[in-house]
């Protein structure tokens, strides 16, 4: 039987870090699953760091657009997950039906230090960001397979 691909949007403040690495590792790691986008409550650009860091995991996320959270975003995906507090309070109300979670994920632009040091900021970022998705997968997955056997 036919299952739809969950939708999910993750949504940020700026679109250009947390959110969009997040898109990324959904879409790399549960394009059986799922179908992901991010945007934020406003469109600041992709960081170069985000990318660069992602790239070392394998996953390339410089095609990803940066952008703006708009009404008919929302009305298309089934969860809306916000990946830091300001997205969180300031997240727009969502349609009926469409869930929403709250990961609290730091910020790692916002990183001070040497170079290497900030660095190390985004690789835990990136590696939090899989590990939540990762889970999300699994949820996924057991939400489809439950509903299968509701209707064998």
């Amino acid at each position: 039987m036919y299952q739809r691909k969950a939708r999910i949007l993750f949504l940020c403040t700026g679109n250009s870090c947390r959110s969009q690495m997040a898109e990324g590792w959904a879409n790399h790691l549960g394009s059986e699953w799922l179908e992901a986008t991010s945007a934020g409550i406003e469109a600041h650009g992709k960081n170069p760091r985000a990318i660069a860091v992602m790239r070392e995991a394998g996953v390339d996320i410089s095609r990803q657009e940066s952008t703006r959270v708009m009404p008919q975003m929302l009305a298309q995906v089934d969860l809306v997950v916000t990946v830091c507090g300001h997205a969180d309070e300031h997240c727009p109300v969502l349609p009926p039906g469409v869930q929403k979670k709250h990961w609290p994920l730091e910020d790692p632009a916002k990183a001070t230090g040497t170079e290497d040091e900030i660095m190390a900021k985004f690789r835990a970022t990136r590696d939090e960001v899989r590990i939540r998705i990762e889970s999300l997968i699994g949820d996924i997955k057991r939400s489809v397979r439950g509903g299968d056997k509701e209707r064998a």
